[in-house]
Order: structure tokens, then C-alpha cells, then sequence
């Protein structure tokens, strides 16, 4: 495995553009999200995102001189690393790729980055892996991210619930890094608060039965069931359970089980359930919606994200004057933090063309973007609640 990541290594070197107007055909740009697994309804919404961003520049024709950029897609399964990692592989050799939006789920995208994009040099931004251990991952400066992490997110989630009234809670968790980091968050902000957490357990995805697990839920108790796990499996399978059996009839719900497909599967009985995931009410939010209107969801969880870590990149590639990852990889932090002028969603040939001539950005994006320390989100949150079998917003934390 060694010999062929120093060789891939070599590869991404001469494929790579390192100088302006290098190279010839267009610049790739990788789309590394879960278009099979446990949220592919999200995918459906996020990969939409990221290749409208993509589309946008290489419409524009201002991208260091007039390349063009097109997006290859690849499947991270969201839960299976090693297919993750061979798929990263296959964009970063076979591909060619000059950056990699994703990957998604914690698990498969710390897999991909310490196995193939560090020791490619490879740029990977990601919009939704939000796993506090990513934080201090040994990256290189190669990895960004557009969402969160779960280290602030445990936090929001423990303040809805106490603001709810709910003292006592049972959680359970998808047995992966995303969901053992975001159970060992909330957990810590929910004790310190007051809170009473009577059993904190993991569940596993894709089971046909959760009755096991459900019954060791329903025999600890607790107000409400958090199910820290994905809304297409074994989240969903633990709440159809609870409901079934009469064990729980309100949940808390956090990104990994915001989507509309969840109401839609479980239907009513789901009412009064409600949780957080990030988005933002901010006009750059309000701009992507409008642009996209019909074609898909840009209020879903991530997509707006999935624009924005797409756009940081080929702006950082402006910056550079380089499609080189070793070089934009440094061009990341100026362009999506002050100072520099404001730059929305459908503004993206306005701010190539700033760059280029020499200007300052601040990139504000649809997600309201604001990186800081380890190169990931401030954040910001919308609180939804279910009503009527479907999504409703609350509010913006």
C-alpha cells in the first residue's frame, strides 16, 4: 500500500496544474459523497449543490484565464471505508482531479483523507463530516470543512432540550466515529446542564430488527429517545421500533436524521419530534434558494454547504494562480474570511474576477462561511420541529 501511494503521489505531481495556464482540458473537481448508504436522500441534494457551484465558474470562464471545470462523481457508501478509500484512489489517479468536495460521513472521510489525500497532497472539503476527531486529524492543511463540528452541535442539541423541559433522556447512537463523537458531546453538555442521560448505547446500521436495542432503550427510560444515527437505516429502524412497541413517542433528532424522507417514512406518529441541523437564515441561504428553485432541495441539510466547499475551492485555485493543491491549499483561509468584499451565491465570476485582478474576498457563501482554528465551520443552526408529517423551522441558533 505504501509503494502505491508514493506512485499515486507521482501521478497527482504531473497531473496536477501547478501554474496558471499549465495543463490542458478541465479542471476536475471530485464529488466524494454517499450516493448509495444510509443518507443517500441527503446526497440527493448535497451532490446537486456542489456541481452547481462547479457549473457556475466554469460558465463564468474566469477561472485562471478561462479554464473550464467540470465535476466527477464518486461514492463514498457513507459507512464502508475501505470502499471509500479505493474510490478516492480512483479520483486522485485515474481521474486527475485538482480538489475533492467531501467526503461525508465522518468514518469514510478520515479513511480517505489519512489514507489517500495527505499522502497524495490532496485539498479535501468537506460539508458535512462533522466529527470532533476530525478536528485534530493529521492533515497537512489539506482538510476543510463547510459544517460544524459535532463538539459544537452537542452543545445546541443539549440547550433545545433543556429549553424544552425535558430533564431526562435515552441516546442512542450509529456505531461509527460521527456518532460515537456526537453521543460523547451531547452527553458531556447535557450532564453539565442538569441533565440525566439513562443509557447511552450504539446501534448498529442496516439490521432488519431493532427490537433488542429498542428494548434495552425503552427498559432505561427517560423523557425523550436522541438518535444520534442516519435517516435512511438504523435510525429510522430504532424509531419504528420505539413507536411500534410504545417504548418513546418523541425524539430527538440531529443532522444525521434531518431530512424529509424521515417524516415521509414514519408519517405522523413522528409529529412533536424535533432537533437541529446546521444551516443559516442569511441572504447568501436565501440567494442559493432562489437560484435553484425547482431543481433540488437547497434548504436540505448540507447542500448549502456542498455549494460552498465547492466555491472555496476553485476560489483558493484563483487566489493561487494555481490548480496545484499544495499551492491553493494556503489561499483556503483568505478567501472565506474577512477581509476582502462579500461574496454570495451566484457571485462567484464576480469574485474570480476580484482575484484575479489582484483583490481581496469574503467569502460568505450560502452557509454564512466563517472558518476558523482547524479549518472547519464557526457554525450556525436551524432548530426544526415535525409537524404534519414534514420539516418545519423553529428557529436559527
Amino acid at each position: 500500500m505504501k509503494k502505491l501511494l508514493l506512485a499515486t503521489a507521482a501521478s497527482v505531481a504531473l497531473l496536477a496544474s501547478p501554474v496558471l495556464g499549465a495543463g490542458h482540458g478541465p479542471v476536475k473537481i471530485g464529488v466524494f459523497l454517499g450516493f448509495t448508504g444510509p443518507i443517500e436522500s441527503l446526497v440527493a441534494n448535497m451532490a446537486p449543490g456542489a456541481e452547481l457551484a462547479i457549473k457556475e465558474v466554469s460558465d463564468s470562464g474566469k477561472l485562471l484565464g478561462g479554464k473550464a471545470v467540470e465535476a466527477v462523481r464518486a461514492d463514498t457508501t457513507c459507512v464502508d471505508a475501505a470502499a471509500a478509500t479505493t474510490a478516492m484512489e480512483t479520483l486522485v489517479t485515474s481521474e486527475g482531479v485538482a480538489g475533492v468536495v467531501g467526503g461525508d460521513c465522518s468514518g469514510v472521510t478520515g479513511a480517505a483523507l489519512t489514507n489517500v489525500a495527505v499522502p497524495n497532497g490532496m485539498v479535501m472539503i468537506s460539508p458535512s463530516a462533522t466529527s470532533p476527531g476530525l478536528s485534530t486529524a493529521e492533515d497537512n492543511g489539506l482538510f476543510f470543512r463547510t459544517a460544524p463540528s459535532d463538539a459544537r452541535q452537542g452543545v445546541v442539541m443539549s440547550d433545545i432540550i433543556m429549553e424544552r423541559g425535558f430533564k431526562s433522556v435515552a441516546l442512542t447512537y450509529t456505531n461509527n466515529d460521527y456518532g460515537k463523537g456526537l453521543a460523547d458531546a451531547f452527553a458531556t453538555a447535557y450532564t453539565a446542564a442538569g441533565g440525566t442521560v439513562t443509557i447511552n448505547t450504539a446501534h448498529e446500521d442496516g439490521k432488519a430488527d431493532y427490537a433488542a436495542e429498542v428494548g434495552a432503550l425503552a427498559a432505561a427510560g427517560g423523557d425523550v429517545l436522541v438518535v444520534a444515527g442516519y435517516l435512511d437505516q438504523g435510525g429510522k429502524g430504532i424509531i419504528q421500533g420505539a413507536l411500534d412497541t410504545g417504548a418513546f413517542d418523541t425524539f430527538v433528532l440531529p443532522d444525521g436524521m434531518v431530512g424529509d424522507a424521515l417524516p415521509k417514512a414514519i408519517g405522523p406518529d413522528l409529529n412533536g419530534s424535533f432537533g437541529q441541523a446546521p444551516g443559516t437564515d442569511s441572504p447568501g441561504a436565501g440567494k442559493l434558494v432562489e437560484m435553484v428553485g425547482d431543481a433540488f432541495d437547497a434548504t436540505s441539510p448540507f447542500a448549502a454547504e456542498s455549494y460552498d466547499a465547492a466555491a472555496l475551492i476553485m476560489l483558493a485555485m484563483q487566489a493561487a494562480e494555481s490548480t496545484d493543491p499544495a499551492a491553493y491549499k494556503d489561499k483556503v483561509f483568505d478567501v472565506a474570511n474577512a477581509p476582502g468584499e462579500k461574496i454570495l451565491p451566484g457571485e462567484l465570476g464576480k469574485a474570480l474576477e476580484i482575484l484575479a485582478n489582484g483583490g481581496e474576498i469574503d467569502y460568505v457563501g450560502a452557509s454564512n462561511v466563517e472558518l476558523i482554528g482547524p479549518g472547519e465551520s464557526a457554525g450556525n443552526y436551524r432548530e426544526i420541529e415535525i409537524k404534519d408529517a414534514a420539516l418545519s423551522t423553529v428557529g436559527y441558533r
